[in-house]
């Protein structure tokens, strides 16, 4: 039959005009060089559960069928757990994100960079697009990358996020036995 017991991929519920913004978005970046992408300071916060996961309903779909929005998990944008952005925190608020970004994104940037230029991705979380930070990022001369809302499988440190997760629940299985 071609049928396979899966896992549903989970994807953000976009609705028409984030589907419109995120198109404008990749058409605008669509001729980006290596050179302009390198300048790309990508950053982003990760949950991390320390419980054993339940990784929820699987579906029977066949091979190629992946992205089939019948066989789509959605997923909740905010829920409320344990953040991971260079630093640990419960809770991240405009004001504790900008102290984050002061003592270990720009030591991390001038690593990086130096006295270079560089253009800083953040996505659209209450703290990253708070009033407060936009001004703290004008103050700071930095040029943030517009980014559309709900988009976070187009961020390469998702990349990462999973790399990690795998390997902590790789470790958690192994500490269990």
């Amino acid at each position: 039959m071609g049928y396979r017991c899966r896992i549903p991929q989970v994807k953000p519920l976009l609705n028409q005009k984030q589907r419109q913004k995120r198109l404008t978005w990749a058409t605008e970046k669509q001729h980006w060089t290596v050179a302009q992408w390198s300048k790309v300071l990508f950053s982003d916060e990760s949950k991390f559960c320390i419980s054993f996961g339940n990784q929820g309903a699987r579906v029977w779909r066949k091979t190629g069928e992946r992205e089939m929005p019948k066989f789509l998990k959605s997923s909740v944008k905010y829920p409320q757990s344990v953040m991971v952005w260079g630093a640990m925190s419960a809770a991240v608020n405009a004001a504790s994100y900008q102290e984050i970004l002061e003592h270990f994104m720009l030591p991390s940037a001038e690593k990086l960079y130096g006295d270079e230029d560089f253009i800083f991705q953040h996505d659209l979380a209450p703290a990253h697009s708070a009033k407060t930070t936009g001004k703290w990022f004008t103050d700071h001369g930095i040029t943030v990358l517009n980014w559309p809302a709900n988009s976070p499988d187009l961020n390469p440190i998702e990349n990462l996020w999973d790399i990690v997760k795998r390997k902590v629940e790789r470790r958690k299985t192994q500490h269990s036995e």
